[in-house]
């Protein structure tokens, strides 16, 4: 896994982050990166919404995170997460 992150808050005061993850050994696909929200219920109702294909349900993990994973039209896998405070 590689995380790389802004040095400072975006206009939206939220760090902007990205992590490159090679193997998720919890969960059934392997997403080509995980990207942070601050809202992922709302992230959520948008994918759907535009019809992209949910490959794991919006869950909340026992290790705080609540993410989804959903297929990109090119085929990868995106880990959508928001992590639990």
């Amino acid at each position: 896994m590689a995380r790389f992150s802004a040095p400072a808050p975006s206009a939206c005061d939220q760090a902007v982050r990205i992590q490159l993850v090679t193997r998720d050994a919890s969960a059934p696909f392997d997403p080509v990166a995980s990207i942070l929200t601050p809202d992922v219920t709302a992230a959520y109702a948008e994918v759907k919404q535009r019809g992209y294909e949910i490959v794991y349900p919006l869950t909340h993990e026992a290790w705080g995170v609540h993410r989804f994973f959903v297929r990109a039209p090119d085929g990868n896998v995106f880990n959508i997460v928001h992590h639990d405070k």
